[in-house]
């Protein structure tokens, strides 16, 4: 039998950096995906990136557009391409809640990372909402207070 791979070589997850920094994080869901198998090897290698990502609802089913996951680097003619929609699969109950809550003014559903869970890959999605520009000035505020503080206790 083989020996687990731990370490450095095993990614646990990809995450969307700009979501916190753009969006007030809403309620989240857990939803699976469909991939081909290039896609999934490439994942593997950590060769996806999900920050300019969104998703939409459409015949009441909702894809991922604008994620991108690197061509295969040992694939042949039939590589996938990069930046194609994937479907997200979600309970019939779920994307009805969802579909209501998108046509709120100001709502998104935006993925935040995506992770291998008992080998398969999930996507964690949330119901997010775009902050003003003053609101990520009052979180940069809040940062730099933090550090100072986090600065004081040190040199004590």
């Amino acid at each position: 039998m083989a020996k687990k791979k731990t370490g450095k070589n095993r990614i646990s997850e990809i995450r969307n950096s700009k979501a916190f920094r753009n969006y007030v994080v809403g309620e989240r869901f857990e939803a699976g995906i469909a991939l081909r198998g290039t896609e999934v090897k490439s994942i593997r290698e950590h060769k996806a990136q999900i920050n300019d990502a969104f998703c939409r609802v459409e015949k009441n089913e909702i894809y991922l557009y604008h994620a991108h996951i690197a061509e295969y680097s040992h694939g042949n003619l039939n590589n996938h391409a990069p930046r194609r929609p994937r479907k997200l699969l979600l309970n019939r109950r779920e994307i009805n809640r969802l579909k209501g809550a998108l046509e709120v003014r100001g709502k998104a559903l935006i993925p935040l990372r995506l992770y291998f869970r008992h080998g398969l890959i999930k996507v964690e999605i949330a119901l997010c909402t775009g902050k003003k520009l003053y609101d990520k000035r009052q979180d940069l505020k809040k940062k730099a207070i933090m550090r100072e503080v986090e600065r004081a206790f040190t040199h004590r």
